[in-house]
């Protein structure tokens, strides 16, 4: 995967085109974009959300591939949490039911609860 079949791969999983922005900022969207040269000459990649003219939840790459792979699975995982995509049932568990998601607290995923309690 790479920035010119992310977008596709994206609409593929039910990610509406006009949230993600490939190669330029666009507010309201999620943007993968190449930056400044690095050290070694090669362009750093940039994903973030724009909005108001501002970057959120911005993350930087050093490897074009690994960038997409990001800005995917971000996507993709909004796509299941949200319910648009669905486990399917593997060999292993051939009557698998739709996996429900635990809640992420600022400790990390949902910690089980004492006994009784």
């Amino acid at each position: 995967m790479n920035a010119d079949t992310v977008a596709g791969w994206l609409e593929a999983v039910g990610v509406p085109p006009q949230v993600v922005s490939i190669g330029a900022e666009a507010d309201n969207a999620w943007c993968l974009l190449s930056d400044r040269t690095g050290a070694d000459g090669e362009p750093e990649w940039e994903v973030f959300w724009r909005e108001q003219g501002n970057r959120y939840d911005w993350a930087r790459f050093s490897n074009e591939q690994v960038a997409c792979f990001y800005l995917f699975g971000r996507l993709a995982w909004t796509q299941v949490a949200g319910g648009a995509l669905f486990t399917v049932a593997g060999p292993a568990n051939p009557a698998a039911e739709p996996a429900t998601t635990a809640p992420v607290t600022a400790a990390g995923p949902a910690a089980e609860q004492p006994a009784g309690g």
